[in-house]
């Protein structure tokens, strides 16, 4: 039986809740006499419109104790079997190096840091991304890499967007290769679909050339484990202009021809077999790498090398006018995240083998299948394919569903398809598992036998001849003391949540506690496959079913979606939903998106992406929705009117009066209400989207329900939905098959493994706690406000003059009297320990800040005390001290090369510049790098790890 409803072992001031919620009780009183509130319950009605003030309490039952909680998931490990999976797709079995498990993937200094938008404290893990993007350009033979994407058929979806826009060819259909994993179709046809593009799919080598197509996808090896020489069907697209896209496996690669020797334009793909458990779907990191001319299209983030203000090199992102914040409905892609502690994990990976490693790991695994082949044979069952590299397909006939059972009796899943039974060896295999594979095809066969006889299957035309991962960093590292080392290196290098406070406003970096991330590895949840039966993991399912619930409960949907891995492709979802609705009515035409000025980019992006045109509403002065603008394009739109697509509260960190209004005038239009759940933090237990009018929400489960942000991922972002829109969640080839929305994920569950971490945190929370936490930060958000109101005036509040979890506070007429810029307060934050707010979003020039609920009122203050101290050293710039290029301010940040300057002749002192006051001379936090040069590092683009000389070069 279940221990959720067992009574906790203490109240709310002893509970998990207590350390999750950073303010003790004393706190709270201090600080509601900071901000003028009698009680938090006036606080609560002073900020939420009491239109919008859910009645009853949020009832999620008891909460448990950590130790509690552990156990229950114990319980629900239990339930799930773990098999050996075989099944392929995409999906293989791998053994993560303990020292990596240990210090990347459970390490709080490489799981809680942010996006490296700031990036002098950033290195380390920018370090680590661009090792990742040298292994793909390595691997695959290409120029120019990305920091990751979500999954490896979003990566694909990404691809034939890419090449829609670049190939010379009109015509709006796209080849997709038949032996292509099954999900990663699925995903390309969901995408294409409101798109207007029309899939062929096919064999390449015999109809690829008749097909007047835009370009083609192809996999290699195929799904079936099919090792085919691509090079004629790459030649026949370039002879018409169209872009060839392969989509490889990475290990195999290391054996295998590049798809860039092939020819091809881009290559994807998912690094998961580098060291990432399976985890049931996710999450794991994809990569894409095209040819240098394509690399201004390429999506998502991109690592750079630049220099610093002494000339030194510095990483940073590179590029980042690409991004969907700032070109909105024209952006190339609406994914805003990537997968960074996986691709982080992965690189660590190739770091940890070198490239002799690899290799030698893919020759194991392909003498696995090898002979596994032979003794195929021996036993009737020939391998449908003679070139292959880890995967076999053979044709079962009629023996078929005996040979799965008897798979399953020796605990091994096999991939199974219309008719025959697809064989795919990993890492993880070994003598042993072969021959239990022989004995369910009725063969006893002694592995040494079959071994001596056997010849490998990869076609000499193909085998790979040129070298990879020469850069020295993959072959340093040799010793698990040289690899710990270097890790450490790395992680010393940067600012995470486990050194200060990071206040972003939109971004909500709250504690990760160590409970909720601890079964993540364990093997019942990290080691399942997508697609095995689903009774094998019924720990999963019941975990799904309760989460869904609980969701329910929190926003007054009455469905959830767990599949989109990320917030982006769970707006993309939900608009999919309500494209789909309008559909089913016979109002296809239903295509405006209106979306306030102030939206997050990824709102437009994601509208264009599924069809819908964007019209823009203003906002008043003070940041709400002018309504009556809403009012009148709905009214202009009605007969055309999709959606509306608002963030709440605002993205200005207020509570608008008029959600209920809004949401009536685009309803009384036909329209679907979208908000966008990127600050449901302010709204858990007070208010529930579903009951005032919203009708879908994506929900960041990596920031309101504690999923670690990862460096910039993983995510999840399902969605919820009211009964109306509950038949168009997306469905998936191993589950929903037949739903009238196709999947936008490539697993049914997405990211499941991590959905454990929001799960374990509502179980410990409970719905009081719940609501504690949501109340705690907007009290936490008030406390800043008021006490940086009087030297950085917040820029929007209420009527009653509170805000809501976040605060905008604006420095720009100070630009005016002192030259000081929002990047020189963001790095000179730097210097006192903290990473900067969000930094001119929604609006130019100014400073978001979100406090959440798990900072302490001592680290509040010491944030504020730092901003204070900065506007004095502002004064001074005014005053007259010295200019504003001669100041700590435009110095900043401040490295041990500044204090440790021979010739320093700045206008103040060192101690000035280097331990600003506050600042613990024991406990200070020194960044690697002087403030990064961006301007340089996308004038002198380099996206891989350059020859160690270039470092000594930029250096003299």
């Amino acid at each position: 039986m279940m221990t959720a409803h067992r009574k906790s072992n203490g109240d709310i001031a002893t509970s998990f809740v207590r350390r999750h919620i950073g303010p003790s009780a004393g706190d709270v009183t201090a600080m509601l006499e900071a901000v003028s509130a009698k009680s938090v319950d006036a606080l609560m009605a002073e900020t939420l419109p009491a239109s919008i003030r859910q009645a009853a309490p949020l009832d999620l039952g008891k909460p448990l104790s950590e130790t509690e909680a552990i156990a229950h998931m114990a319980e629900l490990a239990r339930q799930n079997q773990v098999f050996t999976s075989l099944i392929g797709q995409g999906y293989s079995g791998t053994i993560l190096p303990a020292v990596i498990q240990r210090n990347i993937l459970e390490n709080p200094a490489w799981y809680t840091a942010y996006t490296p938008y700031q990036p002098e404290i950033s290195q380390g893990r920018l370090e680590a991304l661009l090792n990742f993007q040298t292994m793909i350009c390595d691997l695959t033979g290409l120029d120019v890499a990305n920091a990751s994407l979500l999954d490896e058929a979003t990566a694909a979806a990404e691809a034939m967007a890419l090449a829609e826009r670049h190939s010379q060819v009109k015509a709006k259909a796209f080849f997709v290769d038949r032996d292509v994993h099954p999900q990663t179709l699925a995903v390309m046809r969901t995408r294409a679909e409101p798109l207007g593009w029309n899939l062929i799919v096919g064999d390449p080598l015999t109809d690829l050339a008749k097909s007047d197509v835009l370009g083609a996808l192809l996999q290699y090896p195929g799904s079936s484990g099919a090792v085919r020489n691509l090079r004629p069907a790459i030649a026949a697209l370039k002879a018409k202009g169209a872009l060839a896209i392969v989509a490889a496996d990475l290990l195999a690669l290391t054996l295998l021809a590049s798809p860039g020797e092939l020819g091809a334009d881009i290559a994807i793909g998912s690094a998961q077999r580098f060291g990432v458990p399976m985890g049931y779907g996710g999450p794991h990191a994809a990569y894409m790498a095209v040819r240098d001319a394509l690399k201004r299209s390429l999506p998502g983030r991109i690592v750079g090398l630049s220099v610093d203000s002494r000339g030194a090199p510095a990483y940073r992102l590179a590029l980042q006018t690409r991004e969907q914040h700032i070109r909105r409905e024209k952006a190339t892609s609406n994914i805003c995240t990537a997968q960074v502690l996986l691709a982080v994990i992965a690189s660590m990976y190739a770091v940890y083998h070198g490239p002799e490693g690899l290799m030698q790991i893919a020759r194991n695994v392909h003498r696995r299948a090898a002979v596994l082949a032979s003794g195929l044979r021996k036993l009737g069952f020939a391998p449908l394919s003679d070139s292959f590299f880890d995967t076999l397909s053979v044709d079962a006939g009629a023996k078929r569903v005996e040979i799965v059972a008897r798979a399953a009796a020796e605990k091994i899943n096999l991939g199974i398809g219309d008719s025959g039974l697809r064989i795919a060896l990993d890492e993880t295999t070994t003598p042993a598992t072969v021959e239990a594979v022989w004995r369910a095809f009725g063969g006893t066969l002694a592995y040494a036998e079959i071994d001596a006889e056997t010849r490998e299957a990869l076609p000499d035309e193909l085998k790979r001849t040129t070298a990879f991962l020469t850069h020295p960093v993959f072959h340093a590292h040799r010793s698990e003391t040289e690899m710990l080392r270097y890790m450490r290196k790395l992680s010393d290098r940067d600012l995470a949540l486990d050194r200060a406070m990071i206040p972003l406003g939109s971004c909500t970096m709250k504690l990760n506690a160590t409970t909720e991330m601890m079964p993540l590895t364990w093997p019942e949840f990290a080691t399942l496959h997508p697609f095995a039966p689903r009774e094998q993991a019924a720990g999963y399912h019941a975990l799904f079913a309760r989460l869904e619930k609980w969701l329910c409960d929190i926003t007054g949907y009455d469905a959830i979606s767990l599949q989109p891995n990320s917030g982006a492709q769970g707006e993309y979802a939900g608009l999919l939903a309500i494209r789909g609705y309008h559909a089913s009515r016979g109002q296809s035409q239903r295509k405006i998106c209106l979306i306030p000025s102030s939206a997050h980019g990824t709102n437009p992006a994601s509208a264009a992406m599924v069809g819908m045109d964007v019209v823009v509403v203003a906002c008043e002065k003070n940041g709400d929705v002018d309504v009556n603008d809403l009012r009148a394009k709905a009214e202009r739109h009605s007969d055309d009117l999709a959606a509306v697509m608002i963030t709440y509260p605002s993205t200005h960190g207020v509570f608008e009066e008029h959600i209920s209004e809004i949401c009536d005038i685009v309803h009384g239009h036909g329209g679907q209400v979208y908000l966008d759940g990127a600050n449901l933090n302010a709204q858990v237990g007070l208010s529930r989207p579903g009951d005032y009018g919203a009708d879908v929400s994506h929900l960041n489960l990596h920031k309101t329900f504690c999923i670690p942000h990862g460096g910039g991922g993983p995510g999840m972002g399902p969605i919820g939905v009211r009964a109306h829109l509950a038949p168009f969640l997306p469905g998936h080839p191993a589950a929903k098959a037949d739903a009238p929305v196709g999947p936008v994920s490539a697993a049914p569950f997405g990211s499941a493994s991590i959905l454990t971490i929001s799960y374990i945190y509502i179980l410990m929370m409970g719905g009081e706690g719940l609501k504690r936490a949501t109340e705690i930060a907007i009290l936490n958000a008030n406390y800043i406000a008021a006490r940086l109101d009087p030297h950085f005036p917040v820029l929007y509040k209420n009527a009653k003059g509170r805000v809501a979890h976040e605060c905008i506070v604006d420095p720009r007429p100070l630009k005016t009297t002192s030259g000081v810029t929002v990047d020189d307060i963001a790095k000179r934050l730097i210097d006192y320990g903290f990473h900067a707010p969000t930094m001119s979003f929604p609006v130019p020039g100014t400073l978001m800040i979100e406090p959440t609920e798990s900072e302490s009122k001592a680290e509040l203050d010491r944030f504020c005390d730092a901003m204070i101290a900065i506007r004095k050293e502002i004064a001074e710039v005014e005053a007259g001290r010295f200019e504003i290029a001669a100041s700590p301010l435009r110095h900043a940040p401040h490295t041990v090369h500044d204090i440790a300057d021979d010739d320093w002749k700045r206008a103040y002192t060192r101690s000035e510049g280097c331990f600003p006051d506050g600042v613990s001379r024991t406990d200070k936090y020194w960044c690697p790098v002087g403030r990064v040069d961006n301007v340089y590092g996308d004038r002198n683009l380099v996206c891989s790890c350059p020859p160690v000389s270039d470092y000594a070069q930029a250096a003299e």
